[in-house]
């Protein structure tokens, strides 16, 4: 397709509710969705979303397969790798030696006097690993690991604190931490401020945070502050006073001192928005209930 054809990409995918159809064909487990399935939700009309599935049909995006009464829509083979690097931007999966580098000489002043400048290091190559080869991550992965490599070396320097000398910390972990503890994480932040340090992981991380949850907190005012998709890493359990597991089974590990609660919560992955608003007020009612046991001011 030449520059014509990027151009049209381009408008069609500029427009927020066909990129949210193509993210959730894209997503969906086997690749295809019908269009009642996607006003669900969207939560529009499906004549609303009929008229973009049929402008992405038009210019060649989707295809439409009929199957008795139902018609299913999938992308076009031919335009999946195109498609990915317009809504998501070219895949940056790997990273040179030289921006490594540049990363772990940036933050070693940081970290000095904590930590050697070798440690800082091996963190950030850990780091770029983890999220390049569990979490898939791709758009921004030399911002992200340095992100990524900070917030582990700060929970391993917090861990070797006394506790009763730090501010409270908690751990929010599920299966993709795309979801439920996104939300809870990002809750928490919003009320409780600085008083309380929040992190967030996944045992099986998705590469992104679902837009669905975005739009779901959101509506509340809480920001979700460029959050990404983190894998688990045995640092951040250290370091935290409370941990918080939603549906991830017994990927966390346990140590002694820490207190470990299992919130059972639906996993908002393929939920319409109405559904993850209830995910949502739940978490919300539980954290606004944990922010006292964590003694911080209300």
């Amino acid at each position: 397709m030449g520059i014509a054809g990027s151009t049209t990409e381009l408008k069609l995918l500029a427009d927020p509710t066909r990129s949210r159809i193509i993210s959730l064909i894209m997503d969906s487990p086997d690749g295809r969705r019908l269009v009642g399935s996607l006003a669900t939700e969207l939560d529009l009309r499906q004549p609303t979303v009929s008229h973009h599935v049929k402008a992405l049909l038009g210019e060649g995006l989707l295809e439409r397969r009929p199957e008795g009464r139902s018609v299913w829509y999938s992308i076009a083979p031919d335009q999946a790798d195109r498609i990915s690097q317009v809504l998501h931007g070219t895949p940056d999966t790997e990273m040179s030696d030289a921006v490594l580098e540049r990363i772990s000489q940036d933050l070693a002043p940081r970290f000095a006097g904590t930590f050697a400048a070798e440690t800082v290091a091996r963190y950030v190559r850990e780091s770029y690993t983890l999220l390049s080869e569990q979490s898939r991550i791709t758009r921004y992965l030399p911002s992200l690991t340095s992100r990524f490599a900070t917030d582990r070396l700060t929970a391993l320097a917090a861990a070797s604190l006394p506790r009763l000398a730090r501010t409270p910390e908690v751990l929010f972990v599920c299966v993709q931490n795309a979801g439920r503890s996104q939300m809870a994480a990002g809750i928490l932040r919003h009320l409780a401020g600085d008083r309380v340090h929040v992190r967030s992981a996944g045992s099986a991380p998705a590469n992104a945070v679902r837009s669905v949850v975005v739009s779901a907190l959101d509506e509340i005012g809480v920001p979700i502050d460029g959050e990404y998709p983190k894998p688990l890493t045995d640092e951040v359990v250290r370091a935290a006073d409370v941990v918080i597991t939603m549906g991830c089974g017994d990927a966390c590990p346990v140590y002694p001192g820490r207190l470990y609660l299992d919130w059972e919560l639906e996993d908002p992955v393929g939920l319409p928005l109405s559904r993850v608003r209830d995910i949502r007020d739940d978490i919300e009612s539980r954290v606004r209930g944990l922010i006292p046991t964590l003694k911080v001011n209300p």
